[in-house]
């Protein structure tokens, strides 16, 4: 455990003394673009932190090799150097989108260049153990087949969620946090060293992110970009492979394969636990194909409908929609882990239930904000007091379409309570091409994150 921790130090320590240096690096390149009237940021803020990102991991892999134990990893597996082979080709293509606004064709075609590259070393799906059924084999075909979709939905997914401060690399944080106690389990306690490379995967990634988040917290100074969104996609991908498709499931429990699976599900999950750790970003990445296809567009055309905006539509402030999708996330995957660690447990089961409940609540708060008194005014937050009626004669307020503001800048905050008479705001439109919101495949506008 000390050397995973040492080589995630290491990493989170190279990604954020790194993307300093890159963030100016970035403004001197000129990949920072525009800012657009839909646009979620108000200033503009350059990208290509993805470039920190990927010596970050190069740095991880690298301290990793010359440890005792994490050595064996290598030695072993040619699995650290498939992920770091596929990496670059897609930290590359990534760096490229960002300054210079690549095809969506060639950016899905390098996914698929990418995953190829890594299953060519051995990084790939070689069975499924399904419950009721057995481990099965795949052919080669069908391994190579279901490991590249896996990339590229994986790469996609989490470039969906890519569209507020710190989004992306938190919920990939958590996802990871969970994925490494997962994965940790499985080799620690159980003794395979299959496991062992989705475990250092797990422990970089989280490196990675961690490194990075306090430069994109709200309000980001340097955003990752798709060099750094497909970057962490596709790390995210290769954990959930290898733990998937190259850990045999005969080896946790004794007898046959029927009676392996049935034993160990939902012991081990084995293919429930990789789709926990990308559930939102997969919802989200659904919901948006079918939204755009059915209003006639691409299904890689950019808008503003993802579940982040909505919640900034509801009335969530920015740092308090981050904060919603990283519980949800956390009560995903971390509740997946809990209940392939004692599935008899209704503990468990009431635990997220109860905090779903929570979250429910939280997803709603807009709408529940109290009002005080006007005796308790001078007593409470502002967010809580009505504001006072302007008389007709006086000026308007401004809007935020006028003003440049956002809703965080109000007094009341984005979660505030309405005015007795609601100022005039310009809707947000839900479905409009070329905004926030770009995929990994489809053409992303300068403008948009």
């Amino acid at each position: 455990m000390r050397e995973y921790l040492l080589t995630l130090c290491v990493t989170a320590a190279v990604t954020y003394l790194l993307t300093g240096p890159v963030r100016k690096f970035a403004i001197a390149a000129g990949a920072m673009p525009e800012i657009r009237a839909r646009d979620v940021h108000r200033e503009p803020t350059p990208r290509l932190g993805g470039i920190a990102m990927f010596f970050g991991l190069c740095a991880g892999l690298l301290v990793a090799d010359h440890l005792t134990n994490l050595n064996q990893v290598f030695e072993k597996s040619n699995e650290p150097r498939a992920l770091l082979s596929g990496a670059a080709v897609i930290w590359l293509i990534g760096v490229l989108d960002d300054k210079f606004e690549i095809d969506a064709l060639i950016k899905l075609g390098a996914q698929m260049i990418a995953a190829g590259v890594m299953v060519m070393q051995g990084l790939t799906i070689l069975w499924l153990p399904i419950p009721s059924v057995g481990t099965v084999a795949l052919t080669q075909w069908q391994g190579t087949l279901l490991t590249v979709a896996l990339v590229v939905i994986t790469i996609n997914a989490v470039n969906f969620v890519d569209g507020l401060d710190g989004l992306a690399a938190g919920m990939v944080c958590i996802a990871a946090a969970a994925f490494f106690m997962y994965a940790y389990r499985i080799w620690y306690s159980y003794g395979i060293e299959a496991a062992a490379p989705a475990t250092l995967f797990a422990a970089i990634l989280m490196g990675m992110c961690v490194g990075f988040l306090p430069h994109n917290m709200h309000p980001a100074r340097i955003f990752m970009g798709d060099s750094g969104s497909m970057l962490i996609g596709l790390v995210l991908a290769a954990g959930a492979i290898s733990i998937t498709g190259q850990v045999d499931p005969d080896n946790l429990f004794g007898g046959s394969e029927r009676s392996t699976v049935h034993g160990m599900v939902p012991i081990y999950i084995p293919l429930l636990m990789p789709l926990t750790i990308i559930a939102i970003p997969a919802a989200d990445l659904i919901l948006a194909i079918v939204r755009r296809t059915w209003r006639g567009q691409s299904p890689f055309a950019a808008d503003r409908g993802h579940l982040h905006h909505r919640l900034l539509e509801v009335g969530h402030s920015h740092s308090r929609a981050v904060l919603i999708m990283y519980f949800w996330s956390a009560l995903i995957a971390f509740g997946a882990l809990a209940y392939s660690v004692n599935s008899a447990s209704m503990w468990i089961v009431l635990g997220v239930v109860v905090l779903s409940a929570i979250g429910l609540l939280l997803l709603l708060l807009p709408r529940f904000t109290p009002r005080a008194p006007r005796w308790a005014e001078s007593f409470v937050p502002p967010r809580y007091r009505r504001r006072k009626v302007l008389p007709e004669s006086a000026p308007a307020p401004a809007t935020e379409s006028e003003s440049g503001a956002s809703e965080e800048d109000s007094p009341d905050g984005p979660g505030g309570v309405q005015d007795e008479e609601p100022e005039h705001r310009t809707p947000v439109v839900v479905g409009v091409s070329g905004v926030n919101g770009a995929t990994a495949v489809g053409p992303r506008s300068r403008s948009a994150r």
